[in-house]
């Protein structure tokens, strides 16, 4: 009966750095998809927001022009006014009587001379209403270029990104169950904890990479010789050696490269 081989701590190693290359691989894909979605919510919200602006600029020149219509049938009645008021001049019996109508008619173009003014600031607004309508338009249709350009990416990239995520999830599970419970609970855990999701490190420039600290020369040999599992005490992060570190790495990229 052949004997079964015994795993040792640099196949662990070897297992355990494959599976944060694979880990990073899918962060990186979803870092990628993560973006753009946010990118098409958000254009799809300012596109919203500035219909909502051409619509209560529109609304506002439909009471504007509702003013105006007012203001003109001021002006109408008040020219029906005045000549009634003229014609009833000719036939007044005294100065008096001759003296009140004058009145009511200057009264009435008074009326009339303001509410030509009004309709006349009436039209500067919407003047200038329509100049805001016109610009928010312009701003709009090329928000909207943009969006179908980030949709378009969008869904393009989902197409590119799915079947490498499947298959880079199932390479995971696969590691996993090539590595003990215990480091894989603890990997799990470093993972949850570190902003980069980088649980293990390698060692460059004597210091765990990503970190200013330095290892202490007999941690670095330790490390080297692969006889055991050493976490950096800064960070926590499980340590392996350069020279692994660069071998498992041109495996898995030769891996990616296929996907």
């Amino acid at each position: 009966m052949a004997k079964k081989k015994e795993i040792t701590v640099e196949d662990k190693l070897r297992s355990l750095y494959n599976l944060q290359l694979i880990d990073s691989q899918i962060d990186k894909i979803r870092d990628i998809r993560g973006e753009l979605p946010l990118e098409v919510r958000d254009l799809e919200d300012e596109i919203e927001g500035l219909k909502n602006r051409i619509k209560k600029l529109e609304q506002g020149l439909e009471e504007i022009n509702e003013r105006i219509s007012i203001k003109k049938n001021i002006i109408a009645e008040a020219k029906v006014l005045i000549k009634k008021y003229t014609e009833q001049q000719k036939n007044v019996r005294n100065n008096r009587e001759f003296d009140s109508l004058t009145k009511e008619t200057e009264y009435q173009e008074l009326e009339i001379q303001l509410a030509e003014k009004n309709i006349n600031e009436f039209k500067a607004q919407i003047e200038l209403k329509n100049e805001s309508i016109d610009e928010i338009k312009s701003v709009s249709s090329e928000k909207t270029k943009h969006l179908k350009h980030k949709k378009s990416e969008l869904d393009t990239i989902l197409k590119e990104t799915e079947k490498e995520e499947t298959v880079l999830l199932k390479k995971s599970t696969t590691y996993k169950k090539k590595i003990e419970d215990r480091l894989i609970f603890a990997y799990s855990r470093i993972r949850a904890n570190v902003k980069n999701g980088l649980a293990i490190v390698p060692i460059e420039r004597g210091a765990a990479g990503g970190s200013f600290f330095t290892i202490p020369p007999q941690v670095q040999m330790e490390i080297a010789s692969r006889k055991k599992i050493i976490t950096d005490e800064h960070s926590g992060r499980i340590l392996v050696d350069e020279v692994l570190a660069n071998e498992q790495k041109q495996k898995m990229e030769k891996l990616f490269s296929k996907l």
